[in-house]
């Protein structure tokens, strides 16, 4: 029998020859079965059992040094790795921020030893890699992204870079590693897990779980939840203790009389239609609708209009300067929604601000000195939830947010880690007395252990 030809082509894995493997459709245009190259592995398998002959020029791996390292575990990390190595080296692990995911991650490196393509979401995650895998092992690290395109033993790519470039470095890997996983998860990205022949998959996250449930993709792009701890479970020994408190605020006069008026508007609409609101189907759904009819554009903007001023209420902002001057001792981070309300904020107390448009060394200065003291207080919208090392805080204040459980976990992680003098951590939400907000606040809330 003549031996089966496997190549790699743009993602995906080619056989030539008389014989049908897993996951393969015939592709007429080449006269030949293709199979997504994340089966590659599979592919392998079933044709070693099976005992045909095959010639595998799937993949061209990179020179790879001999890993060592020092890297010493906690308890609950060699756990964690435990059980991912029980699952064929494959699979999701979730842990707080600041528990040490790219600890476990560096040690799965060095277990494996093979080439290892970490993937990041931001240019400030690729340059925390590149630093912490030097640090670790005193190998030179390839880059994808930012302007660079380097490939080494061990390369970190953003999500972005991966994406755009998986004709080229799809068949480089033994190992891929998705930092901050749940971001995988959107519909383009999926096209890295599936277009890249890595055997050994790691996800790590804080928070697996994204509103429009498209985490659930992610067992068959990276294997099944292998470990998980929640804050509670580490705080104390390993993570600060922290405690949630929630302020509610009355909305003056004249925000009451116009949340209410464009609240009616929204809420008589949505009734009309018969919409109620469980997820983010219906919430799709309005939109949708709202896009076909004059009154539901009007609802749309009433609706948005109502929660802008739940959101940004001046209430809200006096009652933050009250905590401001109660807590002149901590460091704190400022989190709303939207980059207005942080402009806001930033002028009338005299703070800096980040956000999405902070140049990069703009925000590397202005965390340096908050990290030196020089700073004590930072207001951001969301590019602090995830993916940026936040230097020592004990006090958050969610002055306005989503109702994701994700983001609400991420924002509690920034406070977390430990430090000398730091007893407990705090993270205190102000929200708008009876308005949608109170139901904002329960939402994002629902996964935390010991949240009211």
């Amino acid at each position: 029998m003549q031996a089966a030809l496997l190549a790699f082509q743009m993602g995906s894995i080619v056989i030539r020859g008389d014989v049908r493997v897993p996951h393969s459709e015939w592709d007429e245009r080449i006269n030949a079965y293709r199979a997504k190259a994340m089966h590659y592995s599979d592919i392998i398998r079933y044709l070693k059992e099976s005992n045909l002959p095959f010639i595998d020029n799937v993949q061209l791996l990179p020179a790879m040094p001999y890993l060592t390292s020092r890297i010493n575990l906690r308890g609950y990390q060699e756990e964690a790795i435990e059980n991912w190595m029980k699952a064929d080296r494959r699979g999701l692990i979730v842990l707080p921020t600041g528990s040490g995911k790219t600890v476990i991650a560096l040690k799965s490196i060095e277990l494996v030893n093979q080439p290892t393509i970490i993937v990041v979401p931001t240019l400030e995650l690729l340059e925390q890699w590149r630093q912490r895998i030097r640090e670790a092992f005193g190998c030179d690290v390839g880059i994808y992204g930012g302007g660079e395109n380097s490939i080494k033993g061990i390369t970190v790519a953003t999500y972005d870079s991966a994406y755009l470039r998986f004709y080229e470095l799809g068949n480089r890997f033994s190992f891929i590693v998705f930092d901050e996983v749940h971001h995988l998860a959107a519909e383009s990205f999926r096209l890295i897990a599936e277009t890249f022949t890595a055997s050994y998959r790691l996800g790590l996250t804080a928070t697996l779980e994204r509103e429009d449930m498209l985490h659930l993709e992610l067992p068959r792009l990276v294997g099944g939840l292998v470990y998980t701890k929640e804050p509670k479970q580490l705080a104390g020994k390993y993570l600060s203790e922290y405690e949630l408190q929630r302020l509610t605020v009355d909305l003056k006069d004249d925000e009451r009389r116009e949340y209410e008026e464009n609240y009616t508007i929204f809420r008589n609409y949505v009734r009309k239609k018969g919409i109620r609101f469980r997820g983010q189907f219906d919430y799709n759904r309005f939109i949708m609708l709202s896009s076909r009819d004059e009154e539901g554009r009007r609802a749309l903007k009433a609706r948005n209009r109502a929660v802008s001023i739940a959101f940004n209420s001046e209430a809200k902002l006096d009652t933050l300067e009250d905590i401001l001057k109660a807590n002149k001792k901590d460091k704190i981070l400022i989190f709303t929604q939207h980059n207005e309300l942080v402009y806001r904020i930033s002028r009338r107390f005299l703070v800096p601000f980040i956000t999405h448009t902070t140049s990069k060394e703009e925000r590397f200065n202005v965390l340096k000195s908050f990290k030196d003291g020089k700073y004590r207080v930072i207001v951001t919208s969301k590019v602090l939830d995830e993916g940026i090392d936040v230097p020592d805080a004990s006090l958050g204040v969610i002055v306005s947010g989503t109702g994701s459980s994700r983001e609400f976990i991420q924002r509690l992680g920034r406070l977390l880690r430990k430090s000398h003098g730091k007893k407990k951590a705090r993270l205190i939400e102000i929200v708008s007395r009876e308005t949608s907000e109170t139901g904002t606040s329960w939402r994002r809330k629902r996964r935390i252990a010991g949240a009211d």
